[in-house]
């Protein structure tokens, strides 16, 4: 029997072609290579021994750097930060305060990443991934490598890398690039949602960046799907400048981003929160709909589970998964792997977990939009108004990217 996850692809693509600008320039072979990638990349990093090695070790990374970050926390904000309780703890999880035990990881991460990139081992991670794309796919080389970029920086980092070229790219090319900004995370989250998750998913970190890694070849098959390329492809080389002095002033440059990061995240949370909770005081208003009061959850379950039910998830648990991918769309993914991971257990099961961990991976929300448009519009002015008319498009394109890459783990089942 052909598992559900197969008939997903298919629909997820039918899809993007049915929004596309020009259905008769969709290339055919294209398509087969980046599903045919993505069903690869699933294949090895889901099911080969040596990465599952691979993903031990990067949880064991993940655990250090959370050890790391915790000392320095107990340090600054004593028990609430990790450190000593004054008090007996009444019960498990007590004493966790996000904002000072899981948030200020995003502090540690910028200032890593800074480092690394300071130091050239980033730029040549991200041009390996390029030249992958490259060689596969057939992109340019300006689109590849800041595309690349994507599974490691943010949306709007990664445009730096490619900063000289934004003008001079294709409308295909410019699409394919914010695609790719919301089918996947920044690594300076990265590790936090894989804090947030440690406890209920084994290798969580592992499976975070198998994610994005699986999103990129989904990103770029639904963007060139939707916008196809007529146009010669953009060259480039590595073009991101440093006007980085040393590797303190790396990190002294990374923890300052990582403050604003750590602020807007902090802010975001706050208003979201609260939104979500005044929406439903609203519903609470209206008639209860199957013995309980309405809420946005409930209406979001009830429209995305034939989605996630089409990546693989049992349709009993359908309803659940499904809240949890419109809490991601409409708010972001933070709030919706903390809602994850406070799900009673066996609400989900195993594979439904891990599916819902990989579908959910991505960027693309209207917040996401806001950023990108800022960040993309300053760096390339010519183009703020084509970059404006895309923006919808591509956060619908990311979350196509990423429910096909739920699908790719929906057919592959949990290692």
């Amino acid at each position: 029997m052909m598992p559900r996850g197969v008939a997903g692809l298919a629909v997820f693509i039918l899809l993007a072609w049915a929004m596309s600008e020009n259905r008769r320039r969709v290339s055919v072979k294209l398509i087969a290579v980046g599903i045919g990638a993505q069903l690869l990349l699933g294949l090895v990093l889901l099911k080969l021994p040596a990465c599952m090695q691979f993903f031990l070790l990067l949880n064991e990374a993940v655990m250090a750097l959370v050890a790391a970050t915790t000392a320095g926390t107990s340090f600054v904000f004593g028990y609430l930060g990790g450190g000593e309780l004054p008090f007996t703890k009444t019960y498990p999880g007590a004493s966790f305060i996000l904002a000072f035990r899981a948030l200020p990881l995003v502090l540690v991460i910028s200032a890593l990443s800074s480092l690394l990139f300071h130091w050239r081992i980033l730029p040549l991670v991200v041009q390996g991934f390029s030249w992958c794309l490259k060689k596969t796919m057939g992109v340019g080389g300006a689109e590849g490598l800041a595309v690349s970029a994507n599974v490691f920086v943010g949306m709007v980092e990664s445009p730096l890398f490619v900063r000289p070229y934004l003008e001079a790219m294709t409308r295909s090319e410019l699409f394919t690039l914010m695609t790719a900004g919301m089918a996947t995370i920044a690594g300076t989250v990265m590790v936090l949602y894989a804090s947030i998750l440690g406890d209920i998913i084994p290798g969580v970190m592992g499976h975070i960046l198998t994610a994005s890694i699986i999103s990129v070849p989904a990103a770029v098959t639904v963007a060139k799907v939707m916008i196809p390329e007529t146009k010669a492809p953009t060259g480039g080389a590595l073009a991101a400048s440093s006007e980085v002095t040393g590797s303190m002033d790396a990190i002294t440059r990374g923890t300052l981003k990582g403050v604003e990061l750590l602020i807007n995240i902090v802010a975001m949370l706050v208003v979201l929160v609260a939104l979500v909770h005044l929406l439903n005081a609203v519903l609470g208003l209206l008639p209860d709909f199957g013995e309980s009061p309405l809420t946005l959850q409930r209406v979001l379950g009830a429209i995305m589970a034939p989605v996630v039910w089409l990546m693989g998830v049992p349709w009993a648990e359908a309803a659940t998964a499904g809240s949890l991918m419109g809490v991601k769309i409409v708010l972001n993914e933070l709030l919706a792997y903390l809602e994850l991971s406070r799900l009673p257990a066996g609400t989900l099961g195993e594979s439904s977990l891990l599916i819902m961990t990989y579908a959910m991976c991505g960027f693309a929300n209207p917040g996401s939009l806001g950023i990108m448009i800022g960040g993309l519009g300053t760096m390339a002015p010519k183009r703020r108004s084509e970059i404006v008319a895309l923006g919808l498009r591509s956060v619908v394109a990311g979350i196509l990217a990423t429910c096909m890459t739920g699908a790719v783990v929906g057919i592959f089942g949990a290692p």
